[in-house]
C-alpha cells in the first residue's frame, strides 16, 4: 500500500500537479494563452469527466486519505535527532496535511466539488464556491482570486506546501523503490528535488500574481477576447457549446432559473 501510495503520488498525481501549475502560470504571460490551453483541455468534451476521475480525482483522494493514515501513525523525532532527513520527513507530513486541506478548498472555490445545478445554486455559490468558468478562464479566475485579500496568501501557502510535498516526495519515492541507495545518489536526487521545488514555486507564484494583479478593466477586456475565441471554436466544432461554462458576465451565459424568476417578477 505504501508503494502504491508513493507511485500514485508521482504518476499521475505529481504529473498532473506539474502540468496544472505550468498551465496556470501561462496567465502571467498571456491570458489569451491561458484560455487557449483551457480550451484544449475542454475539447475532450463528454469524456473529460471520465479522464478527470480516472487520472486525477480518484488518485488524489487515495493518495491524500492514505497519506493522512501514514501521518497519524508517524512519530517524527526532529528535536532528539535534528538531522536533515528527519526535518524533511516532518515537513513531508506537515505539507501533505496542508496540501490536502488546500486542494479541497481550492477545488471547492473554483469548481464547487460537484457539477450539478442544484448543488451549485444552493450550496457552492452561497458559500463562495464554483467561481471558475472554463470558457472565461482568465477573467473568472482573476475575479475568484480577488474575492478577498487573504486569498492570494492562502494560495501562496497552499502552493508552496504542495510543491514541497511533491518535490520531496520524488526524493522519497526513489528511496522507497530503491532507485537511489548510495549516499552520492541520494545527494544528487536531493539536489534535483530542490531545483524542482524552486522552479514549480516560481510557476505557482506567477499564476497567483497574474490573476491577483489583473485590473477590472483588463478583466472586462479579457472576457470579450475569451467570448470571441469561444464563438469561433464552437462554430468550427473544436469545443462543444455550453452556456454553463461561461461566467455570469459573459454574453453567452444563460441561466434558465434566473430568467424564469425575472419573468415571474415582471408579471
Amino acid at each position: 500500500m505504501r508503494r502504491l501510495h508513493s507511485l500514485l503520488g508521482l504518476v499521475p498525481v505529481g504529473a498532473y500537479v506539474i502540468v496544472h501549475l505550468l498551465v496556470n502560470a501561462s496567465v502571467f504571460a498571456s491570458p489569451k494563452l491561458f484560455q487557449r490551453l483551457v480550451f484544449h483541455i475542454h475539447s475532450l468534451g463528454p469524456i473529460l469527466p471520465l479522464v478527470e476521475w480516472t487520472f486525477i480525482f480518484l488518485p488524489i483522494i487515495f493518495h491524500g486519505v492514505y497519506g493522512l493514515i501514514i501521518t497519524k501513525g508517524g512519530h517524527p523525532n526532529t528535536q532528539a535527532y535534528p538531522y536533515n532527513s528527519n526535518f524533511r520527513y516532518t515537513m513531508q507530513r506537515a505539507t501533505g496535511l496542508i496540501a490536502f486541506l488546500f486542494i479541497a478548498w481550492h477545488v471547492f472555490q473554483m469548481h464547487g466539488w460537484i457539477h450539478a445545478e442544484f448543488w451549485e445554486k444552493y450550496v457552492a455559490h452561497p458559500l463562495g464556491g464554483a467561481e471558475f468558468s472554463p470558457y472565461n478562464a482568465a477573467s473568472s479566475g482573476a475575479e475568484a482570486m480577488q474575492g478577498s485579500i487573504i486569498f492570494p496568501v492562502l494560495y501562496a501557502i497552499g502552493v508552496l506546501a504542495t510543491v514541497f510535498h511533491l518535490s520531496n516526495g520524488i526524493f522519497t519515492f526513489g528511496i522507497t523503490w530503491g532507485l537511489w541507495v548510495s549516499p552520492k545518489a541520494q545527494e544528487g536526487a536531493k539536489l534535483v528535488a530542490n531545483c524542482l521545488f524552486v522552479a514549480l514555486s516560481i510557476a505557482g507564484m506567477a499564476s497567483i500574481v497574474g490573476l491577483y494583479t489583473m485590473s477590472s478593466e483588463q478583466i472586462a477586456e479579457v472576457r470579450v477576447q475569451e467570448d470571441e475565441a469561444y464563438q469561433i471554436l464552437s462554430e468550427t466544432g473544436d469545443i462543444l457549446p455550453n452556456e454553463h461554462k461561461h461566467s455570469k458576465e459573459s454574453e453567452f451565459y444563460t441561466n434558465d432559473d434566473e430568467e424564469a424568476d425575472s419573468a415571474e417578477s415582471d408579471r
